[in-house]
């Protein structure tokens, strides 16, 4: 078995998982998120706790073992705590700022780049050099960061650009005169 999908799931106070054939919903304080369960998985409440049992010991239904019963997780901290993603931006003269549902971004370009926030996602500009992307869903969090950042990833000679907090840009020599 799975060494991650036969760990079972808590569910912590003020979380209520139903499961309803194919699918696994999950609220708490009005909001909820589903997720459709592969099939033949079953996956079972029972006293508090969450359980993702697998049909067979094919390849296939093992690898996705633990992906269900990671979604599942996933969807309960989302809920419970929420996920969040810092950027940072790096550049003389580049900055980030929100206007209404529209993150304004200035980053070397002749014009400022306007960065439509989708539904389910908060971002905050703590300073104009920090970005923090917000919300229960953890790949909605991922992708939007990941997108902020595809608008200008750091380059290698300067490490001008976008990156997550705490990211390592490997720096490259540039040229030398002989």
């Amino acid at each position: 078995m799975s060494r991650v999908g036969r760990k079972l799931i808590t569910i912590p106070d003020g979380v209520k998982v139903q499961v309803d054939g194919a699918k696994v919903k999950v609220e708490a304080k009005s909001k909820a998120l589903e997720h459709n369960i592969p099939e033949g998985f079953v996956v079972e409440v029972e006293n508090n706790q969450v359980i993702v049992k697998r049909p067979s010991d094919s390849a296939e239904d093992r690898s996705l073992h633990g992906t269900t019963r990671s979604l599942i997780q996933n969807m309960i901290t989302g809920l419970k705590d929420g996920f969040e993603k810092k950027l940072e931006i790096q550049g003389v003269g580049y900055k980030a700022q929100m206007k209404g549902k529209v993150l304004a971004l200035e980053i070397g370009k002749s014009h400022t780049v306007n960065f439509e926030v989708p539904e389910g996602i908060t971002i905050e500009t703590p300073s104009q050099t920090e970005i923090v992307v917000k919300g229960i869903d953890k790949q909605k969090v991922g992708v939007t960061a990941a997108d902020i950042r595809g608008l200008y990833p750091p380059e290698p000679y300067k490490g001008k650009g976008i990156r997550y907090s705490g990211e390592y840009v490997r720096r490259k020599q540039g040229k030398s005169i002989a």
